[in-house]
C-alpha cells in the first residue's frame, strides 16, 4: 500500500469564521498578497482538492496563475499543473463547469452511484473513482498516493475540512484569517459540528504566525504529535 499524501488544508476566514457571506458574489477575504501566497502552495503541491458544493457555488478553474512557478515545475519534472481533485457524493456536476476544461489531469472521488452518473456525463474529462456507498477518505488518499501524490492541497470548502479534520486526515492547517466580521446567518463557516479528534480540550501545535498584509496567517499541526 503507498503512503498517503501530506494533507494541508487551506482556509481564509473572518475574524468570526467564516469562509464566505450569505450573498451570490464570492466574499473575497485574502488580500492580494494572500492571493499570491496561496499561488505558491499551489505549485508546490502535487494535487489540489475542492468539494462538489464549491465547485457549484464558485465555478472556479483551480489553478496555478503565475507563469514562473509552472515553469519552475516542468523544469522540475512535474506536470505544468497539479492534478485537479474533486469530492461529491451525489455524481451531480455539470460538464461545463470551469474545472473540468482548464489545467492538466482531473480526478472525481465519488460514491458508485455518483460514479454511474459522472461517467455517462463526464466522459472523459476526469478519472472518476467510485469508493462505495458513502465517499472513502482514506481510500481517495491511497488512491491518489498510488498516482504520485505526495503533497495534497485542500482548499475547502466546509464539508470537506470537516471530514479531513474530523477523520484525523489533515496534516496542516494553514488559516489566513481576515480584518472582517461576517455574522450572518446561513453563511458557510470553515468547519461544521462533528467528533474531532481529541475533543475540544486538545490543543494543537501552532507551527507559524506571519501578517500577510491586513491578514494574519496561522499554521497548525492538527494531529497528537
Amino acid at each position: 500500500m503507498a503512503e498517503r499524501p501530506f494533507v494541508l488544508l487551506s482556509v481564509a476566514t473572518s475574524i468570526d469564521g467564516y469562509i464566505d457571506d450569505a450573498s451570490p458574489q464570492r466574499l473575497l477575504l485574502s488580500n492580494a498578497a494572500d492571493f499570491d501566497r496561496v499561488d505558491q502552495v499551489r505549485a508546490e503541491s502535487d494535487a489540489i482538492l475542492i468539494g462538489g458544493n464549491t465547485l457549484r457555488s464558485d465555478n472556479p478553474r483551480l489553478l496555478v496563475n503565475n507563469d514562473k512557478r509552472r515553469a519552475d515545475r516542468v523544469t522540475a519534472g512535474k506536470p505544468e499543473y497539479p492534478l485537479k481533485v474533486t469530492v461529491t457524493a451525489s455524481g451531480d456536476l455539470d460538464r461545463d463547469l470551469k474545472f473540468w476544461h482548464f489545467g492538466d489531469k482531473k480526478v472525481v472521488y465519488t460514491t458508485d452511484a455518483g460514479a454511474l452518473k459522472l461517467r455517462d456525463r463526464l466522459d472523459d474529462l476526469a478519472d472518476i473513482v467510485g469508493t462505495g456507498d458513502t465517499v472513502d477518505f482514506g481510500a481517495m488518499l491511497e488512491d491518489l498516493a498510488a498516482r504520485g501524490v505526495s503533497r495534497l492541497m485542500v482548499e475547502g470548502g466546509g464539508q470537506i475540512h470537516t471530514q479531513f479534520l474530523s477523520q484525523g486526515l489533515a496534516d496542516e492547517i494553514q488559516l489566513a484569517m481576515a480584518p472582517l466580521l461576517v455574522g450572518e446567518a446561513g453563511a458557510p463557516r470553515f468547519v461544521h459540528p462533528a467528533e474531532f479528534p481529541g475533543g475540544s480540550t486538545r490543543r494543537m501545535k501552532l507551527l507559524g504566525a506571519e501578517t500577510v498584509g491586513d491578514v494574519v496567517l496561522l499554521r497548525y499541526a492538527p494531529k497528537e504529535a
